[in-house]
């Protein structure tokens, strides 16, 4: 019985097998290689955004602090230079303009390199106004010191003027004053007994008097104005006292002193003017010198006195 070989046919497929085994092994090296590798770039990749977005966020905080500092520094100027800042309000508006766009910017999560770089030239832009700005206010405020210096020497040369003006003005009513005080002059002083019959008699006795008739002239003045004017009579005894009833006056010189009668006469501006007084006293009339002074204005204006001598052995 003859059978026929079979080895070289077994032989061929280990071969295949083989082969196909070597392959697969091949290929299942090369998948990992490639996931290996893959993987590999994927972290290397990771590693590099991660370092960007490390970079990005300590550029970013960076700029907030600057732009922190920067805004404490512009709140600070304005505080102290309100008034001068509102005269560069267009300046101004332009930095409150770059503000309001680096804030938004620096509030968002998500800042990108691009929008940080644009961040960044703003940041340079408002340290720039701002600077100037400082710049600007410093010219302003030695401007402003030196108009308020000028204004203070203003205010004590005005101040000084008008103290002198006021003086000025006062003198000048002191002496319209003076100017406008009447003077009394051509005193005449009569006894006068009143006799039953009505008729009157001069007579030097002092016992003998009734009435003191008091006259004289208020000299023309062309300062003192037309109208009443008050004078007040003082009548000095020969002891030297003020006959009064208790009325006193404010005299310019002499103080508060008593009075014994007070007049009002008619004066025209420019004229002589003569005033007419008889005086009775209330107790007999004693021996001797009665003065009387006429004040005006609280000025003494003039005086005049009368001698009432004593009676004789014949009366």
């Amino acid at each position: 019985m003859l059978y026929e070989p079979i080895e070289p046919q077994e032989v061929t497929k280990k071969d295949k097998r083989n082969w196909i085994y070597s392959l697969f092994v091949v290929l299942l090296l090369g998948t990992w290689t490639y996931i290996i590798y893959d993987k590999s770039n994927t972290i290397h990749s990771k590693e590099q955004l991660q370092t960007q977005i490390n970079a990005i966020d300590s550029s970013k905080a960076g700029l907030r602090h600057e732009f922190n500092a920067t805004s404490a520094r512009l709140d600070s100027l304005t505080g102290k230079h309100i008034q001068l800042i509102d005269k560069l309000a267009d300046k101004n508006k332009t930095i409150q303009y770059l503000k309001n766009n680096i804030a938004a910017l620096l509030q968002q999560r998500n800042t990108t390199a691009t929008q940080l770089l644009q961040a960044r030239k703003m940041m340079d832009e408002l340290n720039g106004k701002v600077n100037d700005l400082y710049n600007e206010l410093a010219v302003l405020q030695s401007k402003n010191q030196a108009l308020t210096l000028a204004n203070e020497q203003l205010s004590n040369a005005k101040a000084q003027l008008q103290d002198t003006l006021n003086k000025t003005v006062a003198y000048n009513n002191y002496i319209t004053d003076e100017a406008s005080t009447l003077h009394a002059s051509n005193f005449s002083i009569e006894a006068i007994k009143m006799r039953s019959n009505g008729k009157e008699k001069m007579i030097t006795v002092a016992k003998k008097a009734d009435i003191l008739r008091i006259n004289f002239d208020l000299d023309e003045n062309r300062v003192a104005s037309s109208g009443s004017k008050e004078l007040y009579i003082c009548i000095v005894d020969p002891e030297g006292n003020i006959i009064s009833s208790g009325n006193t006056l404010v005299t310019r010189k002499d103080g508060v002193k008593p009075y014994t009668a007070k007049i009002v006469v008619q004066y025209e501006q420019g004229k002589t003017a003569p005033v007419n007084l008889n005086w009775r006293n209330n107790e007999d009339y004693q021996p001797g010198d009665y003065t009387i002074m006429v004040y005006q204005n609280g000025y003494k204006i003039g005086q005049g006195s009368v001698l009432l001598k004593k009676s004789s052995l014949f009366g």
